[in-house]
Formats: C-alpha cells, sequence, structure tokens
C-alpha cells in the first residue's frame, strides 16, 4: 500500500528520489485500469484553434496537420502542403499570434475553473517550448529545412530567435498564474538510428535557446522533462546542462542501460518500451504483453529513475489494440511495487 499519492509519488521519482512504486507516465485516465491519474497536461488556450476546409487543425504558424487512426491520432504535416521554400522569406510567413490584448488572469480563472480533475493530487505538466527543430521542417519539408542550416545559418538563428521570444513571452505569463509541477521541452529531432543533425550543430542552433527557454523552471527549482523520440542519446548531458531531469519517451534504439548506468537517477527515463516491436502488434499474445512489462519494471524500476510509458497504437475500437492496452494497463497495475520491495 503507497502512503503517497499519485503525484507526491511521480513527483519524488522525477527529482531523483526512490518512489513508492513506478509511476505511470499515462496522460489521464486509463479506462482499462483502475488507478486515477498520475500526470496530467496543462495549456492555455490563448490562441484561437484553426481548422482547414477539411478538417485538419492549424497551428499557429499555419502549417496543417493530417492525423490518422492508425498512428493512435498523431498528426503530420500536411503532403506537399509546406508553406516556406526559402528561409530568407520567413518574415512573410511566420507571424506570432498578437499577445497585446489577452487577459492573461481571467484566461487562468477560466482555464482552472474548467479542470476535470484534483490537481492537488495529479502532477501537472505545462509546455514551456514548442520546439525549434520541427517546427522548422514542418514550415518547409526537410529537404529544404536541412540544407537552409547550410545555405543561411544566419537566417535560421533569426527565426529561432523569434520564435524564442514568442515562447518566452507565454511562458512569462502562464508560469505565474497556473500550477505547473513540471515544466516539459520537445523537439523530435531524431530518427530511429541517428539524429537529422549532428550534436555540433544542436549545441549551435538549438541548444542555446532552450537554455533560454528553460530558465524559468531552473530559477523556480521546477524538474524538467524533455520529449525527444528517436535516437537522440548524444545529446543527453546537453539536456542536463539545462536541468533536464528527465527523457520521454527513451525509446529502445538508445543504450538506455547504459545511460541509466552512467547517469542513475539524474536522467528519468520515460518508457524504455519498444512499440514498434512485436507487443505493437495485432499478433501480440496476453503472454506476451504481459512479460514484455515485467521485463521492462524489473530492468529499468530499481533504484528509481524510472517511469512507466508503454504505448501501443492503432484505430481505437480495434479489438486486438483493445486487448494490448488491458493486458498492459492491468500487468502495470500489478507489477508497480516489484522494484521497491
Amino acid at each position: 500500500m503507497a502512503s503517497l499519492s499519485m503525484r507526491e509519488n511521480f513527483l519524488r521519482c522525477i527529482t531523483g528520489g526512490v518512489p513508492e512504486f513506478v509511476p505511470r507516465n499515462a496522460m489521464g485516465p486509463d479506462p482499462y485500469g483502475t488507478l486515477p491519474p498520475q500526470v496530467a497536461g496543462m495549456g492555455s488556450s490563448h490562441v484561437e484553434r484553426r481548422t482547414s476546409p477539411e478538417g485538419n487543425r492549424i497551428d499557429i504558424w499555419g502549417v496543417e496537420y493530417v492525423a490518422t487512426e492508425d498512428t493512435g491520432g498523431m498528426a503530420l504535416p500536411k503532403p506537399g502542403a509546406f508553406l516556406l521554400d526559402d528561409i530568407r522569406k520567413w518574415r512573410d510567413i511566420v507571424k506570432a499570434p498578437d499577445l497585446s490584448d489577452i487577459d492573461w488572469d481571467a484566461l487562468a480563472k477560466k482555464d482552472l475553473d474548467n479542470l476535470t480533475y484534483d490537481r492537488t493530487a495529479v502532477a501537472i505538466t505545462g509546455s514551456g517550448s514548442g520546439g525549434y527543430f520541427m517546427p522548422h521542417m514542418n514550415l518547409m519539408g526537410f529537404t529544404n529545412g536541412l540544407m537552409s542550416y547550410y545555405e543561411e545559418p544566419d537566417e535560421v538563428k533569426a527565426l529561432y530567435e523569434y520564435w524564442h521570444e514568442y515562447y518566452s513571452s507565454v511562458n512569462k505569463e502562464f508560469m505565474e498564474r497556473y500550477p505547473i509541477d513540471i515544466y516539459t521541452v520537445g523537439d523530435d529531432y531524431a530518427t530511429a538510428l541517428n539524429p537529422f543533425i549532428s550534436p555540433e550543430m544542436y549545441r549551435e542552433f538549438i541548444k542555446p535557446f532552450v537554455m533560454e527557454d528553460t530558465k524559468i523552471a531552473r530559477e523556480r527549482g521546477m524538474p524538467i522533462m524533455m520529449h525527444n523520440c528517436g535516437r537522440c542519446e548524444d545529446t543527453v548531458e546537453d539536456w542536463m546542462d539545462f536541468g533536464c531531469n528527465a527523457w520521454n519517451p527513451a525509446q529502445v534504439v538508445n543504450d538506455l542501460e547504459g545511460i541509466k548506468a552512467k547517469h542513475g537517477n539524474k536522467m528519468v527515463l520515460v518508457g524504455c518500451w519498444d512499440s514498434s516491436g512485436p507487443v505493437g502488434w495485432d499478433t501480440c499474445t496476453e503472454e506476451l504483453m504481459r512479460s514484455e512489462v515485467k521485463r521492462v519494471i524489473d530492468t529499468f524500476g530499481k533504484g528509481g529513475g524510472f517511469i512507466f510509458w508503454g504505448s501501443t497504437y492503432g484505430p481505437p475500437d480495434h479489438e486486438p489494440l483493445v486487448n494490448r492496452r488491458k493486458w498492459m494497463t492491468t500487468e502495470y497495475e500489478a507489477r508497480r511495487f516489484d522494484p521497491y520491495k
């Protein structure tokens, strides 16, 4: 039996302590489990949601996204609809939302009044940066986007500075009014094999801006969680330079056991789950799913420094997917205390 609440246990783990049980990073309630949410996201709706005539989401920079059931609702830029083909013209295309007439106090009150969960019992994350690499690629496509680093490095940095100023303006208002426990940073700059850019390019183009974005969290002593998919272990220590405590989804294409051995609880691994492997296939059996949940918890849970985040994707009502999710959740709940007995 745990003496800590879900929130307390999650925060103990993410700040480097040894939790009473393995936390789980499932965002919101799980229909297949018995536990309340352990962590939830909170974002300000200061920008009016825009959609295309087809009903697709359009982000604040004007990029249209298409989601599919097979990806669990995750979206990618609409094929062939990139907005920018020459980085030198970004000022004509990229326009930050006007923040001058926003009543931040009223907005925060509305958002907090509409919460559907007890914020004293759930660890709350808030996004502090919309990223740099992925918004850049989403605007231009990978061919033009990657070439722009070489052809017009100063223009890339000018665009990133513009984004940084916008993120900073929103963060200042947001962090003063919302009960955020964990500051999140996200930027997917890696494939399953290697990063799209070298560590040296990351340090030149992206890291300086993230260092500034995260300053507001460091000043508050707030844990910072990095989201980056793919094989990006080359820059883990760079994240630690800006105070990063945790990394999701910490995919298995990285040397996760080596990272845990080297950094211990200073870099909490969120995930360690092979979502593209056999446990993500329709042929997955109950025995396979349960054994993999047990293996991951046993391997990474000892001593803390690990948060479970299993994932499996497909059409939401597809029976094999429903079964995989049920087996995963029930086995996690049965095994969450095992490393600390």
